[in-house]
């Protein structure tokens, strides 16, 4: 017999999952706040159709590094303070490694 495991509470001694996504997104939250960038977010993507079938948001950032975004669930659209748009960006196609170099290189 099997125990479901909620994933999101593994620790690596220090943090869950669910805190280290918390993080991540308390810390793009605070860079897309600051007004810096270029941002936005949508409950859609660039081809109309709606964030992993409605319930999601998408938020775009243009670096001078280069484009990068991250989706959110609704419950948070509120901490994100930047322009909302009906269609954002076409995506550039990035991986998560782009967006740590494009991160790093700011």
């Amino acid at each position: 017999m099997t125990e479901d495991i909620d994933k999101g509470e593994i620790s690596d001694g220090y943090h869950t999952f669910n805190e280290l996504y918390d993080f991540r997104k308390m810390y793009n939250a605070a860079l897309v706040n600051t007004g810096v960038y270029e941002s936005c977010k949508s409950i859609k993507h660039s081809d109309g159709l709606l964030c992993f079938g409605g319930g999601w948001f998408i938020v775009m950032m243009d670096l001078p590094t280069g484009q990068i975004s991250n989706h959110y669930e609704m419950k948070d659209w509120d901490l994100f303070k930047c322009k909302e748009v009906d269609l954002p960006p076409v995506f550039d196609g990035h991986t998560n490694q782009d967006v740590l170099d494009r991160l790093k290189g700011l």
